[in-house]
């Protein structure tokens, strides 16, 4: 008999489900947009019509159970998403329960970034290492980190908030409130507000002549073509994740940094500066025991992971 997962991923602009098989393809998915400004009554409404609909493409005794990947902070235990700082409006919200009443099946839940982290780990760009971590950046930074083969959840299941590492004293605010995290330094929104500054200090770039405020897609296309001002912001926004490398190879000794997400697409123009700061900011003995690689899944990250952790879920039961 074929098995087979339902995974949500809550994460980013949309939302998206799907049918997933125990060797990571995806088999079925649908997606919408989040909607996030509606509320969490409005998003987990859209989450169950998505589930079923991805639940109607198979046969329902097939499928072992769902998997919902969400921003954090998160509960795993308790199955709660809790005050998610890009989810105006959520507080505590006991979303596995929600999902399991309308569903009528098991369901699991855990960090967005952190299943991509396992998902990358199991069928990616990790899955022939033991020690990784996973470094997600988009509209903000995220992370995962997979010791000896098994995903680091902490206490609470908050552990690998990779993009609050504090950096620069009194930097740029942070979505969250603060000030010099890895967010406020290489995200997407990071790289658009920084092209908007170098455009108001008059430098020369093709940017300024958009018509619009430039976006960090924007700025990746410009330094792709050559724009020195564009290379720059990006060498720079590696140059901040490269010390937030520096700073976890010594905490936890991985063999591998997998970095996804849409910021990445910009490949080694922000993964080379990211690597030589990296190596930079180690001790000696450290500096060729990791590398650092592109990830492998894409947009399916998050969906393949939270699939591996209900089928991993529901073999440990």
């Amino acid at each position: 008999m074929d098995a087979y997962a339902i995974a949500v991923d809550l994460g980013g602009t949309h939302v998206r489900a799907a049918v997933v098989a125990p060797d990571g393809r995806v088999v079925h998915a649908v997606r919408d947009r989040t909607r996030a400004e509606e509320g969490p009554d409005a998003v987990v409404s859209r989450l169950i019509r998505l589930a079923r609909t991805a639940l109607a493409e198979c046969e329902r005794e097939n499928v072992v159970g769902v998997g919902v990947a969400a921003p954090g902070p998160v509960d795993p235990d308790r199955g709660v998403v809790m005050y998610p700082p890009n989810l105006p409006g959520w507080g505590e919200v006991p979303l596995a329960r929600l999902l399991a009443d309308a569903l009528g099946m098991p369901v699991w839940l855990g960090n967005d970034a952190n299943l991509a982290a396992l998902g990358e780990h199991r069928f990616g760009a990790g899955r022939d290492v033991h020690h990784m971590i996973y470094i997600t950046i988009s509209t903000g930074v995220g992370g995962g980190i997979i010791v000896n083969r098994r995903l680091l959840t902490g206490a609470l299941g908050m552990a690998a908030e990779i993009g609050h590492m504090p950096l620069i004293p009194e930097g740029p605010l942070c979505s969250c409130g603060h000030r010099g995290h890895l967010e406020a330094l290489a995200s997407g929104p990071s790289l658009a507000r920084e092209a908007r500054a170098a455009i108001e200090r008059g430098w020369p770039t093709c940017l300024a002549e958009l018509d619009r405020p430039p976006s960090a897609e924007d700025v990746v296309a410009a330094a792709r073509s050559g724009d020195r001002v564009a290379l720059e912001l990006l060498a720079r926004a590696g140059a901040h994740l490269g010390r937030a490398m520096a700073l976890l190879v010594h905490l936890f000794n991985p063999e591998r940094f997998v970095v996804g997400g849409g910021v990445s697409n910009a490949g080694d123009l922000i993964l080379e500066p990211a690597r030589r700061a990296a190596r930079r900011h180690v001790l000696p003995a450290y500096r060729h025991t990791f590398d650092v690689v592109p990830a492998g899944l894409g947009d399916n990250a998050g969906v393949v992971g939270a699939a591996a952790l209900v089928f991993e879920a529901a073999e440990a039961l």
